[in-house]
This record gives structure tokens, sequence and C-alpha cells, in this order.
């Protein structure tokens, strides 16, 4: 199948290519970047006023299957993400069983196989059953497929372990991707401490409980000579934390989600449990920090945090009710409303935390739009406004932190693997 996208304005920070040209996708691949391209196609997309930029790399993803398959599933994630002009991600492997041998991450690839409408990539654990007390099968995860190792939703607590796993992590040549949080001082604490904790009279969590962490993990990294890509970046502290360690040369990359620079700790004033999220929403001067650190370079990446959870799981007292948001049909549009709109970030730069930066950290072919490489790529009306209604998610799971709201960036196609998998 062909397919020819004309008069579309061109973003793609691998060639730091942002112009008005047409692209033609021929057998998967991208054949030819040019203006005015005169070739017959299947397929003829007219892409005026448009912007045609790579799909996004999404790092940080929880597809729930195998194990709870009522919360979300393959199938339904992947469509959610081709709705979001996704094209890759990362699956974090707290699944059941988790991702922690052979035998796992086989049954993640064949349902992967079967049901996926994007690229999927396997993230193995670093620990087995994630329960920070033995490694898993490094070497094996490596062989057998998987791109990253994470214990993600748990640190693991013992450094000497921790250590282990860089130098293993080290010697097959894998990354490894850091859940930062001491559970000593998160406590049984379910949004950020400060004043609103107070008022509420919900326990707050730390800034230090992430920090702390952070600095730990990239300590024990550069004793291993390890990379390493820390999850979630929240607070103020770490983004400084990161951006010492990357002065010094260390191998340290990190991501951030939307939820963490569009909304502050003052959306959870009315107990919605949709805003209840790990690590939890922070203070203002945190998100004005996130963006910064957006903005220099000291944040990498973004990803969704991708975390279906069902009704009866979010529905409940705010304590009891579990973390996370979903975010794959978001995470774009959120980043167009508040970092391209207030001239935060170009298109470019943009592109480069939503597609080409995961693609480099996770060593992977994507994230461009060079000529002879795969065809996944997103079309966009950037100025059109739509408004985010929970009837209209394609997740399985619903709770995500900006129903109701009105966001910029419609994406009206996503290609994948040369193919349309999304057309709104």
């Amino acid at each position: 199948m062909s397919i020819l996208i004309k008069n579309g304005r061109l973003i793609d920070p691998a060639n730091k290519i942002d112009a008005l040209l047409d692209i033609l996708v021929e057998d998967n691949k991208i054949s030819q970047v040019a203006k005015d391209i005169k070739a017959r196609a299947d397929n003829i997309i007219d892409a005026t006023n448009k912007i045609i930029a790579p799909g996004v790399v999404d790092m940080h993803v929880h597809l729930r299957q195998p194990g709870r398959e009522d919360k979300e599933t393959v199938a339904t994630a992947t469509a959610a993400a081709a709705r979001g002009g996704v094209t890759t991600v990362l699956a974090m492997p707290n699944t059941n069983p988790a991702i922690d041998c052979t035998e796992s991450i086989e049954l993640l690839k064949g349902i992967i196989n079967k049901s996926a409408k994007v690229n999927v990539l396997v993230c193995g654990t670093i620990t087995k059953a994630r329960l920070g007390k033995e490694l898993s099968e490094i070497a094996a995860l490596k062989k057998n497929g998987a791109r990253a190792l994470s214990d993600d939703g748990c640190s693991v607590d013992n450094d000497d372990l921790m250590l282990e796993a860089f130098q293993k992590a080290k010697q097959s040549g894998i990354l490894t991707i850091c859940h930062c949080e001491d559970k000593k001082l998160s406590g049984k604490g379910v949004i950020n401490l400060g004043f609103n904790s107070t008022r509420l009279g919900l326990r707050g969590i730390l800034n230090e409980s992430e920090y702390k962490r952070v600095a730990r993990d990239i300590e024990l990294a550069e004793k291993a000579g390890a990379a390493i890509h820390i999850a979630h970046v929240s607070c103020r502290e770490s983004v400084e934390i990161i951006a010492k360690a990357k002065k010094k040369g260390i191998k340290v990359t990190c991501e951030t989600a939307p939820h963490y620079f569009a909304l502050t700790e003052d959306a959870l004033l009315g107990y919605d449990t949709n805003m209840k999220m790990n690590p939890p929403l922070r203070s203002q001067e945190d998100l004005t920090v996130i963006k910064q650190g957006l903005k220099d370079g000291t944040i990498d990446a973004i990803a969704s945090d991708h975390a279906p959870h069902t009704e009866n799981e979010k529905d409940i007292e705010f304590e009891r009710a579990e973390f996370g948001v979903v975010g794959l049909e978001t995470e774009l549009a959120v980043s167009i409303t508040e970092l391209i709109d207030s001239e935060l970030l170009d298109w470019t730069k943009l592109f480069e935390k939503l597609a080409f930066n995961p693609s480099t950290i996770l060593g992977i072919d994507r994230g461009s739009l060079s000529v002879g490489g795969v065809a996944d790529i997103v079309i966009i009306s950037g100025e059109k406004e739509w408004l985010v209604k929970k009837n209209e998610l394609v997740s399985k799971s619903k709770n995500s932190a900006f129903l109701g709201r009105t966001l910029k960036g419609v994406v009206d196609y996503t290609i994948c693997n040369g193919k349309l998998v999304y057309k709104k």
C-alpha cells in the first residue's frame, strides 16, 4: 500500500526539518520527502494547514495484560495509542505474571503479535516479581527481546542489589528505567505534602521520597558505568540533581508526564480521584521547574505513564482509590496546549521530546521521517480544539485527569509501519 501526504508542514527533529513538504510512503517505508511529489499512490492525504510529524514514542505505558484485562488489554491500549498519535509504546512489566523471565516475555509477545495496532516494545523487571529481593534473568530477558528493565511501581531498596542490577544491565547492554521512590519516606501518603494535604485531611508525600532515591540511583549507575533513565520526574529537586549529573557526564536521561507540567496539587481540592497519581501532583514551583527542565533539555522525554484503573478502583474514598491516570489519548494534545501555545517549545523541540529522544534512549530506529526509514507518522490539526469526553475515550478505563478539559491539537491520521491505523 502506498500513501502520499501532500502540502503539510513537516516536522522532523532527526533531520532538522521544519518545512512545507510532501511525503511518500511505499512498502511500509518512507520513499520520498520533497516538494510537490507527483507519484501515484493508493491513498492521497491532503495535509494543508496540518502538521506532519514522526509518530509519538511513549516510553511508559501500562497495558495491564496479562492479568488485569478488566482494566486494559493490548488491543484497547494500542487502539487508544493510535487515536493519540502514538505509534510505539514500551509496555511496563507490572503485569500478572510480571515480565521477569523468558516464559512471561514470550506470553506477552504472543498477545502483542495477535492484537497490537501499533508497535509494542517489552520492558522486563529488574527483580523477580518486582519484590526487590532477587535479580531477574537480565541476560535472558535481553536475549528474548526486552528493550529495557524496570520495577516500575516499586523501587529496589537494597543498594547492593541495585548496584548489581546496573552492572548486569551494562554487561547485557540493556537500559535500566528507575521508579524513584523511597517507600519509607512516602509511606501511606496519597497527595503532595503541603498546605493542601493539611486542608484536605489527607496524608502527604514528601518531595524527598522521590529526589533522594533519584540521587542514590544515579550514584549507583555512575559507579557501575551504566546508563540510567529516571521515570516520571515530578519535583524541583529531582530536576536539579539530574541537571548536575548530566553536567558531570553521567549517562542519565529522564522523562516527565503531561500531568506534571499541566496540573498542580490544587487540582485535588475537589477530592477527584482521577487526580491521584504516584508521584503525586506537586506545587506550582515544581511545575515551573519541570517546564524549565523541558525547555533547557534537562528533561529528555515526555511519556504518558498510562495507568488504567476500573471505575470501582477509582470511584471510591480518596485514601482507598488506586494511583494512576490514563494518558495515551491526551499526551500529545496536552503537550501542544501547554508547551506550544505558551511558546515554551517549538514544534521541533516538542517532537524531540515525544519521538526522537525516546527512540534514541531506547536504541530503536523510530522517531524520524528519514527516507528509507519505517513510516510511523502522525498528522495533526495543531490549532483545532477538542473536548475530552469520558464516553469518547478508546481506552478500556476512563480515569483521565483531563476529563471535561478543552485541548488543542487533533490527531487526524496515524500511520504505523506504513499502514493507516487511525483516521479521525
